[in-house]
């Protein structure tokens, strides 16, 4: 009995929390503090859009119609203005559409985010967004979410693919409070900002973040959708052609978007002073404004009236490249904020239309155009950032509307289809891609891409005149300092082909052979070579695929002269390097 009594006084409770729970538990945290930016960020929106847009709306008399008109530009105009000392203060924190900038930091870099960039993220969009710059809030609050995600991982000392895991989970948290759809917050984490590459540890993190902003959004703002919309459904087997066709029509049209967008961006960036294009973008969006007023701002009650199918089909048609024009402008130019808004209202327009038109050919067969706006929404957004799931489940959760999802389903699918046909990047990658990064490559070729093969070449190899026999050749080997490829050159030290020793190896028992076949008789002729500004990535991309050990390096200038020789376990061994010190952080 003492025994047993001795042994329960001197047993030691000990609980040590796991990396999964403590995942768990800094993910409640951060779709919590999520939820609540969001609640911070759409309040600053709103006081925005009151005392600039709707205010200088009465002030200006512009709601008077008529000569007033003229004065719209004035109201992007102010939010341009007042933008001005913060780009002046914190540079392209502010400017322009930032999401690229993010996944490459997100996916390539560091992922320190610190705390004064999700106050900009608030403050920058509000004031564009708020003056009627045609943009949305997705983009920021996806950032703000990250942001939260970086701070909170900095404060627990979590680095590495942890940390990475923590940006996502707030960017699905911020998705997620802002449209009401915890769902959308994830397939957006997943799909976008961790490019598609998850495990079940960190699937687990995001949805309980996503789950935590919605809960308390929904606090605060109640449980309605997005959207409040008419329950539309498939008119039958008949009209399923129809979807299918929207999305063919709804794939070229995101690749014209992402190419329109890019284009005038690259215009303004011609421009050198980026406070002059702020103000050329704002009176450029005002002038459009002054006729065509729905493309300023967000636009959400635009986005329900074509749900409603209450707009005309020219109108929506029209509004459509409209919007495309103001938001790259918007955004070109160096206003602030994201470009889902803008993707949801042209999408819906893009729908309404194409809904319009086959419902005056077949009424019968066919819905409202107003459904078709519905499924041209969730279609648009698919096919512009290639991600079909956040397209499908974001309509679904912001309209509510169950009866949608077969045709969801098939113009997402087509128009995703497409439009990666035409074009491999989406809008958040085409950027890097200009640039030569490769985002989906990962961390470690992104670093190979940016070595340079004339960092890791070898300069003390050895090449072969084409008169010597294999003899020679033989004894030089033996004499020399390694390798198993030789480049074997003329008279005037250019190369005409390569031996390697596996093509001498069927002759070495041959005395007489030796000495009479030449390494020039026996070289290879059609050699792969690289040049010294060439990177590593796509070095080894070439060891794999022709399966050789090494690879001579030519000159720029003259590609039959030889400055090094690239080996494949040289290329490998920084490779593994990189991998080592990922798993290290």
């Amino acid at each position: 009995m003492r025994r047993l009594l001795k042994k329960l006084l001197s047993f030691k409770f000990t609980f040590r929390i796991g990396t999964s729970t403590s995942l768990i538990v800094m993910a409640i945290l951060i779709g919590a503090l999520s939820g609540a930016a969001n609640m911070l960020f759409r309040t600053t929106l709103e006081f925005c859009k009151e005392v600039i847009f709707h205010s200088g709306y009465h002030l200006l008399g512009i709601d008077r119609g008529g000569i007033y008109r003229i004065l719209t530009p004035l109201l992007p105009l102010t939010g341009a203005l007042l933008l001005i000392p913060l780009s002046y203060r914190f540079g392209t924190e502010v400017r322009g559409y930032g999401f690229p900038s993010f996944l490459q930091k997100v996916n390539l870099q560091d992922d320190i985010i610190k705390l004064k960039t999700i106050i900009l993220k608030i403050i920058a969009p509000s004031l564009t967004i708020g003056s009627g710059g045609s943009a949305g809030v997705e983009g920021p609050i996806a950032q703000i979410g990250g942001g939260i995600g970086s701070v909170v991982g900095q404060i627990f000392k979590v680095s590495g693919n942890r940390l990475k895991l923590l940006i996502a989970a707030g960017c699905a948290g911020g998705i997620a409070a802002t449209f009401n759809a915890p769902i959308a917050g994830v397939m957006f984490a997943t799909e976008i900002v961790l490019l598609g590459n998850f495990e079940l540890t960190s699937f687990g993190a995001i949805v309980v973040s996503a789950g935590m902003a919605t809960v308390v959004s929904r606090i605060y703002y109640g449980e309605n959708p997005a959207f409040h919309v008419v329950q539309y459904s498939l008119r039958g087997v008949m009209e399923t052609p129809f979807y299918l066709f929207l999305g063919l029509f709804i794939g070229p049209l995101a690749v014209f978007y992402i190419k329109t967008f890019y284009w005038i961006k690259y215009k303004f960036e011609s421009l050198s002073n980026p406070y002059i294009r702020l103000i050329i973008g704002a009176i450029a969006v005002g002038s459009i404004g002054i006729f065509f007023p729905q493309i300023l701002s967000d636009g959400y009650e635009y986005i329900e009236n074509a749900f409603s199918g209450s707009m005309d089909l020219s109108l929506m048609f029209i509004l459509v490249f409209l919007k495309i024009i103001a938001t790259s402008i918007t955004l070109g130019s160096g206003g602030a904020g994201g470009v889902f808004a803008p993707a949801l209202f042209i999408g819906a327009m893009a729908g309404g239309a194409f809904g319009g038109f086959v419902h005056y050919l077949f009424p019968s067969f066919t819905s409202s155009p107003g459904a078709y706006a519905m499924v041209g929404v969730g279609a648009f957004l698919a096919s512009v950032t290639h991600a079909p799931l956040t397209g499908m489940f974001l309509l679904f959760e912001m309209t509510g509307n169950y009866k949608i999802i077969i045709p969801i389903m098939f113009a997402t699918t087509i128009g995703t289809f497409v439009a990666h046909r035409i074009m491999p990047e989406s809008i958040d990658t085409y950027e890097l891609a200009q640039k030569g990064i490769n985002i989906h490559a990962g961390r470690e070729a992104t670093i190979l891409s940016s070595i340079k093969v004339k960092d890791v070449m070898r300069r003390d190899f050895m090449t072969v005149r084409d008169k010597v026999n294999l003899k020679e050749f033989i004894d030089l080997v033996i004499e020399g300092s390694g390798g198993f490829y030789y480049p074997v050159v003329d008279s005037k030290g250019e190369m005409v082909g390569i031996i390697s020793l596996q093509d001498v190896r069927k002759v070495l028992y041959e005395e007489y052979i030796k000495e009479i076949v030449t390494v020039g008789e026996l070289a290879t002729e059609d050699v792969l070579t690289l040049t010294p500004e060439d990177n590593l990535a796509d070095a080894l991309h070439h060891f794999a695929e022709m399966d050789i050990d090494e690879i001579p390096v030519v000159a720029t200038d003259n590609p039959r002269k030889v400055v090094g020789m690239l080996r494949r376990g040289d290329v490998i061994s920084i490779y593994n390097r990189e991998i080592l010190r990922k798993q290290t952080e």
